[in-house]
C-alpha cells in the first residue's frame, strides 16, 4: 500500500508541470546546440536556465515521489514484521522524515528570504522568531537570464522602481522554500495515513517487481 495513492486533478497538474519543465529543458538545450553548431552563435542564458529548471525538476519530483510512494528503500526487514511492529517502524521513520523536512524548510526559507526582502528566522535548528533587522537583497540578479517584460511590474515593489537587467534571484530561488514546505506536508500526510492504518510504510516502491508482475500477467503466467 502506498502513501500517496491518489488520482485526479492534482496528480495531472503535478505531472503536467514536471513534464513541462523537462520539455522546456530539452527544447532550450536543443536550440542552443543548433545555434552553436549550425549558426555559430550561442544562447547566453540557456545553460543557466537549464540548471535552474533541473533544480526545479528534481525538487518537485522528490515531493511527488513521496506522494506516490515511489522513493526507493530497503524494506526487507519490515516486510517480515507483524502488522503492529511494522506500523511502529513506519511511524518512527515518518517522524524522522518530518523533523528532517522541517530542518530543510527552515534552511530553505533562511536562504531565500533576504533575496525576497523578507526576514530570515532566528534559532540554530528550529525557528525561534524572525530577524529584527536585515539587509534586503531583492536587487541581486542572476548571471545571464534576462528579465522578462511580463514581470516588470515587480520592480516598484521589490527594487524601488529601478529596472532589472537580469531576472532577480528570488524568482528562481522560491522553489526552495516552496518544495521544502510541500515535502513536509507530504510526510505529515503519510504519517497520518500510517497512524490511521491506511498504510504501513512510507517507502513502497518495487518498480522491478511490479514490472515483472505486469509482464507475467500479459503473458498469462502465474
Amino acid at each position: 500500500m502506498q502513501p500517496g495513492r491518489s488520482s485526479g486533478f492534482t496528480d495531472r497538474l503535478e505531472e503536467t508541470i514536471i513534464a513541462a519543465i523537462l520539455g522546456v529543458m530539452t527544447l532550450v538545450t536543443f536550440a542552443n546546440v543548433v545555434a552553436r553548431y549550425v549558426f555559430n552563435a550561442n544562447i547566453l542564458w540557456a545553460l543557466e536556465l537549464t540548471v535552474f529548471l533541473f533544480a526545479w525538476l528534481g525538487l518537485l519530483g522528490a515531493c511527488y515521489a513521496v506522494k506516490k510512494g515511489a522513493h526507493l528503500g530497503v524494506d526487507a526487514i519490515i516486510g517480515i514484521l507483524p502488522p503492529a511492529p511494522r506500523r511502529i517502524c513506519g511511524l518512527i521513520a515518518v517522524a524522522v522524515c518530518i523533523v528532517f523536512s522541517a530542518l530543510l524548510l527552515k534552511g530553505a526559507w533562511d536562504y531565500w528570504a533576504n533575496f525576497a526582502n523578507l526576514p530570515q528566522t532566528t534559532g540554530r535548528w528550529f525557528p525561534t522568531g524572525v530577524q529584527e533587522s536585515f539587509r534586503p537583497k531583492a536587487w541581486y540578479e542572476v548571471n545571464d537570464i534576462p528579465m522578462p517584460n511580463a514581470l516588470r511590474f515587480i520592480e516598484d515593489a521589490m527594487n524601488d522602481g529601478d529596472t532589472y537587467e537580469k531576472m532577480p534571484r528570488f524568482i528562481p530561488y522560491v522553489i526552495l522554500p516552496f518544495t521544502m514546505a510541500l515535502l513536509l506536508y507530504r510526510f505529515v500526510i503519510a504519517g497520518i495515513a500510517i497512524w490511521h492504518g491506511r498504510i504501513d510504510r512510507i517507502v513502497a516502491s518495487h518498480e522491478v517487481e511490479d514490472e515483472l508482475a505486469e509482464v507475467r500477467a500479459k503473458r498469462g503466467e502465474v
